[in-house]
């Protein structure tokens, strides 16, 4: 019985050796067990007297062999590991199926697929925002190109002796002022768009009367629609109505709106309506214009996209006005919605929480 018991003691502290030896040095293990072996003997000579000596030191000797065996394991285990994570290294797998660990190291099997399936991703992300970049940093030097050479040619003109001539020396400084306009709006959109995406852009809510707010906004375009021969219509918006939201970004996303919806219309007129809502104030901006194809709609929201490009420049549109619109609604957790027709209209509406 008592051999038993000592086996049961003995079986007990095998119990952990796999991971031990598993994730310890050779040197450690080597140390344990002569310490352990050292306490069995101790407590053999104390107990039992010198009749079981020789069987502790038969437990001694076993012990030793099976430290040096388990060291041998400990080294083919690691080599194992080690081959696994240079596969992951040099991307050797497909899927993270295909990892395959021995039954003994099973219990991480998943947790290994799952930082390999994490590695993916990240990599996909990071070729994802690679290529955007390539991309983001083409049409910013294609966009900054034209209004510059233009700039250039004007001044150039002028410079060669048309300055003297009374006949354009005029027209050719309004045309390049107009040009630097339309440059010092893309860089403010370059600025501002770049500040949205790397997460600096900070919001500031706040409540404020829809019915002044959106008064005082619509007012300030009031002039560039009489230039047109426009009609600028703010519908009654109900004078109690209060919304939430950055009052300077708001201004924003109305600013882009009824400028596009000023640009590209040539008869009617701009309607601006403030809804009441059970749980929110709807805002639409409603045009007369040209109106956008149905298969352009999804995509008037990316970066430098234009429906037409050649009229988009003229008319000043730096082709990311939309794409900051999107953002800082999205910001302040709503969406903005677009229904169009050709030669017909265009309406944009958004909501704001109450």
């Amino acid at each position: 019985m008592k051999l038993k018991k000592e086996w049961v003691i003995s079986s007990r502290m095998f119990k952990h050796i796999p991971q031990y030896i598993l994730f310890s040095k050779a040197q450690d293990i080597w140390r344990t067990a002569a310490f352990i072996s050292f306490l069995i003997i101790v407590y053999v000579l104390g107990f039992h007297g010198i009749g079981f000596l020789y069987i502790s030191i038969l437990f001694f000797l076993f012990n030793i062999g099976m430290m040096v065996i388990t060291i041998r394991e400990k080294h083919r285990r690691t080599e194992s590991l080690k081959e696994i994570f240079n596969k992951i290294k040099n991307n050797d797998y497909e899927t993270s199926q295909e990892i395959e660990l021995p039954s003994y190291l099973g219990g991480i099997q998943s947790e290994i697929r799952s930082m390999y399936e994490k590695i993916q991703d990240d990599m996909d992300y990071m070729k994802k925002l690679e290529k955007v970049r390539s991309e983001f940093l083409g049409n910013v030097s294609h966009e900054l190109r034209t209004p510059i050479f233009t700039i250039q040619g004007y001044i150039e003109t002028l410079l060669n002796g048309a300055i003297d001539d009374q006949k354009v020396n005029k027209q050719f400084l309004e045309k390049a002022s107009r040009h630097t306009n339309n440059l010092n709006n893309l860089l403010n959109d370059l600025i501002d768009i770049s500040m949205i995406e790397s997460g600096q852009m900070r919001l500031s809510f706040s409540y404020f009367n829809a019915e002044k707010y959106f008064s005082s906004v619509v007012n300030e375009f009031v002039p560039q629609a009489e230039k047109k021969s426009l009609k600028l219509l703010l519908h009654e918006v109900p004078p109690t109505l209060k919304l939430l939201g950055d009052k300077e970004k708001i201004k924003q996303v109305m600013t882009n709106l009824i400028q596009n919806a000023i640009r590209y219309t040539e008869t009617g007129g701009v309607e601006i309506m403030i809804e009441e809502e059970e749980k929110s104030g709807k805002i639409t901006i409603k045009d007369t214009g040209i109106g956008i194809a149905p298969e352009y709609l999804d995509r008037i929201f990316e970066r430098f996209f234009r429906v037409n490009k050649a009229r988009s420049k003229e008319a000043g549109d730096s082709g990311l006005g939309l794409a900051i619109v999107k953002h800082i609604l999205d910001a302040h957790g709503t969406k903005i919605e677009v229904q169009s027709k050709l030669n017909k209209g265009t309406s944009f509406s958004f909501r704001l929480k109450k």
